[in-house]
């Protein structure tokens, strides 16, 4: 069984039971879960978890979702990269890329999916739901029809035409609504309304579905050995996932599964990891907050090639903002000049090739080394989140590095021999 102790709120501290609930019935606060920790102490163990399998499922216990429930692709237990050619580049003696360009439907939110949708049939549910801005209703699509569950998905329209048809080949029902993202969010809560019968992941279930990206926190402390990274860099869109990310660090120094940094006790209210968030200038709402100082999040329409993180008004954005200056973190918002460019660099450097979030990440990590809110010796995890096959359309034209030649050896020497045409981008 699940050590799921209650659902309470993030505001005002009120318990209910777990149930399809995501805000507070007395201050409107969002809930958050909790546990049993006293119980959890005797089942999260590095023996059993490493006895789990090679994905999210291993952290089990730490999750909300009885054990016999579990909706699986096998997201999870992805790479965590050493990124030493990048590091060179940067400065940064100990970075490493947590790759989930590789999950089932290449990018982390299979890992929100599977416990949402396992937790959803728990409950008894038989329709899958969301708003997405196009990662989201891909994993939901997949992993319902894969349950046997119907799914319904709102997108708004000018997506990237792999995310709507890699969402459209699983067969469920896909809206395209005239309208950006934070239209479609706020249909899809009037909807749960109309339809309480619908598991909308990160609307009725969000409390569930945000748990999953704890997992991120736990894979990257057990692949370095059971140990802590310094500095995390996590992409900012709704401000789940940071949030989330920070509270798996604490859950783990609090279950003494790993140690707290040098110099802070296990209950430091500063945190165990300091965690910075990235941000496209197009869409920045936080990091512009945080550049100002104030603990106002002010919506915004966004306009950036960076349309995962194209959420204007961002439900966790308060929370994000706490987040990164409780733990000492930065907050940076970077241009679509510069987020072509850290795709371009982690590509160049790791061969890996990421979407435009993990440009946003990677242009964000170069920005905070270049100006020392990263120290050289800092261990250092930058968190990539998605394909870059989803968003080749984002990439400016020509930019592919390439040089026509003949059908004969000799053309081809000669080209190989004669200076390149024009240079890469750095």
């Amino acid at each position: 069984m699940s050590s799921l102790h209650a659902l309470t709120c993030r505001e005002c501290g009120r318990q209910y039971p777990e149930g399809p609930l995501h805000f507070c019935e007395y201050c409107f606060g969002p809930l958050e879960v909790t546990y049993d920790y006293d119980a959890l102490a005797g089942l999260a163990d590095p023996r059993r978890i490493a006895a789990g399998p090679a994905n999210l499922w291993r952290y089990c216990s730490l999750l909300p979702v009885d054990a016999g429930e579990k909706v699986s692709l096998g997201a999870g237990w992805t790479p965590l990269v050493r990124a030493r050619r990048l590091g060179e580049e940067l400065g940064l003696e100990e970075l490493y890329v947590k790759n989930d360009t590789v999950n089932p439907t290449g990018s982390f939110k299979d890992r929100v999916v599977s416990v949402a949708l396992s937790k959803a049939r728990q409950l008894g549910f038989k329709v899958a739901a969301c708003a997405s801005t196009g990662n989201l209703a891909n994993s939901v699509a997949a992993h319902a029809a894969a349950a046997g569950l119907d799914s319904v998905v709102l997108i708004p329209v000018g997506l990237e035409q792999v995310k709507v048809l890699t969402t459209a080949v699983f067969g469920g029902r896909l809206l395209e609504v005239e309208g950006n993202y934070d239209d479609v969010n706020r249909l899809c809560g009037e909807l749960a309304s109309e339809y309480p019968d619908w598991a909308f992941v990160n609307v009725n279930l969000r409390p569930y579905y945000a748990e999953g990206s704890k997992t991120l926190a736990f894979e990257v402390a057990e692949q370095l050995g059971w140990s802590l990274p310094d500095h995390v860099v996590v992409p900012v869109a709704s401000g789940s996932q940071l949030t989330k990310i920070d509270k798996g660090f604490r859950e783990l120094v609090r279950l003494g599964l790993v140690a707290p940094r040098p110099g802070r006790q296990p209950d430091d209210p500063a945190g165990p990891v300091r965690v910075s968030g990235a941000q496209a200038a197009g869409c920045s709402p936080v990091a512009t907050a945080f550049a100002e100082g104030s603990d106002v999040v002010l919506p915004v329409r966004p306009d950036t090639i960076a349309k995962s993180l194209s959420i204007g008004n961002p439900a966790d954005g308060y929370y994000a903002l706490e987040v990164v200056r409780r733990t000492g973190g930065q907050l940076a918002a970077v241009s679509d000049e510069e987020i072509r460019a850290g795709i371009r660099l982690l590509a160049r450097t790791e061969g890996i090739f990421a979407e435009t979030a993990g440009g946003v990440t990677i242009a964000t990590l170069a920005r905070l080394a270049r100006e020392g809110a990263i120290a050289p010796g800092e261990r250092v995890v930058a968190y990539v989140t998605g394909n870059g096959l989803k968003t080749v359309e984002a990439l400016a034209e020509g930019w592919a590095s390439r040089e026509r030649v003949g059908a004969s050896l000799a053309a081809v020497v000669e080209a190989i021999e004669s200076p390149r045409s024009h240079k890469e981008d750095q």
